[in-house]
């Protein structure tokens, strides 16, 4: 090709056009192709990598796969737009050569979803590894417990791990935390919204709320997709203009916008139990859980019963299985805080017959949480658990 003619081709492309067919997680249903543009990847790339405060001596792991939005932006592109350097450890989550890349790279920041840093701490606690360069790390997916915070900057040398909020259809981030915020945010919120962004909380009736009252997130701006290809109806459904012309994305997650503008993430809407017609969102009951110290991981799911319609189940996998804690205690756990209703009234363990030896997860590492409710009602299907209330 010569000069004329890639400046031709060149002269052509704008920032509006779509550069990605990115496919969400489909940790719900089938997955969907969102399309996103220069001006969506890039620019949201440039401001997470601003809250990273990276710059060209930063050397970034990134364990998260390209073909997802986390290894492709918050990790490849935000690399690119700061001039820093970028270690892919391997073509899937390997753990051991996460670690080995940390050390023998001398990274200076470290990507993943919780899960993966739960794996790299058992083998930095295991081979005596101690990384030397570590500042700072991006988790995303789920939440971080402070337990899990604490033992990153014990163990790792991570003084400050920032959470990014977003999805798919917004490039993927629209909220994060700071390297200046407290503990207390960094572990309770996922910060707040990046530049030339908004959100705000609606109730059912489409009416926005208060400062502190709980409803559906939405989010405007720059990092929207055009739009998911192929399926206007699907579009439509979630890309919602209001009486001003405002376009906004209904994320499907309820959540709360605190005074200074910090969101919590309190649940995904497909994902809450009702039981008894009560509504209990699982997040706040895996929050909980995870403050345990001897519990590393906990998903939570609703379990079809006859009298309530649906009850709690947990799926829990212990720090060390030999020192696993009791059914009875889990549930302690949980009551202290919570009502009676939100006690999990039927506990797994992962590695246990039946259960599977990890939880199911998309390539991503998000929960299937549709397998999980699979698998919970088969083994009390087939009186393998017993209920523990």
């Amino acid at each position: 090709m010569n000069d004329r003619v890639l400046k031709r081709a060149e002269n052509r492309v704008t920032p509006e056009d779509v550069l990605n067919l990115q496919f969400t997680s489909g940790t719900t249903g089938s997955p969907k192709a969102a399309m996103l543009t220069h001006n969506n990847l890039l620019n949201d790339a440039r401001f997470v990598g601003d809250a990273m405060a990276l710059t060209p001596e930063d050397v970034i792991c990134c364990p998260p796969p390209l073909f997802h939005c986390f290894g492709l932006v918050l990790g490849f592109l935000a690399s690119f737009t700061h001039g820093s350097s970028i270690v892919f450890p391997s073509d899937f989550f390997d753990v051991k050569r996460v670690v080995d890349a940390i050390v023998d790279e001398d990274a200076t920041v470290l990507l993943g979803v919780p899960t993966m840093y739960v794996s790299e701490l058992e083998v930095v606690a295991k081979t005596g590894q101690r990384p030397r360069q570590l500042r700072t790390g991006l988790a995303s997916g789920s939440a971080v417990s402070q337990g899990l915070m604490n033992e990153l900057r014990a163990k790792m040398g991570v003084e400050k791990m920032l959470i990014a909020y977003g999805m798919t259809e917004t490039s993927p981030v629209t909220f994060i935390t700071s390297l200046e915020d407290s503990d207390e945010k960094g572990t309770t919120t996922v910060g707040r919204v990046i530049p030339h962004t908004a959100a705000k909380v609606i109730g059912k009736d489409g009416r926005t709320l208060q400062r502190g009252e709980r409803g559906e997130l939405c989010t405007s701006g720059f990092a929207l997709q055009k739009g998911y290809l192929g399926n206007e109806a699907k579009t439509r459904e979630v890309m919602r203009r209001d009486e001003d012309g405002v376009l906004w994305m209904h994320t499907g997650d309820e959540a709360l916008l605190d005074k200074d503008g910090f969101a919590q993430i309190t649940g995904r809407i497909k994902d809450m139990i009702i039981r008894g017609g009560e509504n209990i969102f699982p997040r706040e009951i895996e929050e909980r859980i995870m403050l345990h110290p001897a519990i590393s991981e906990a998903s939570v799911v609703g379990i079809k019963d006859e009298r309530y319609g649906e009850v709690v189940g947990c799926f829990l996998k212990g720090v060390e299985r030999s020192s696993r804690i009791s059914d009875v205690e889990v549930k302690k756990w949980v009551g202290q805080q919570m009502g009676r209703h939100k006690t999990p009234q039927y506990i797994f363990w992962i590695g246990d017959a039946g259960v599977g030896d990890d939880y199911p997860k998309t390539g991503s590492g998000k929960y299937q949480k549709h397998i999980l409710r699979d698998i919970g009602n088969k083994l009390i299907g087939q009186g393998r658990v017993k209920a523990k209330l």
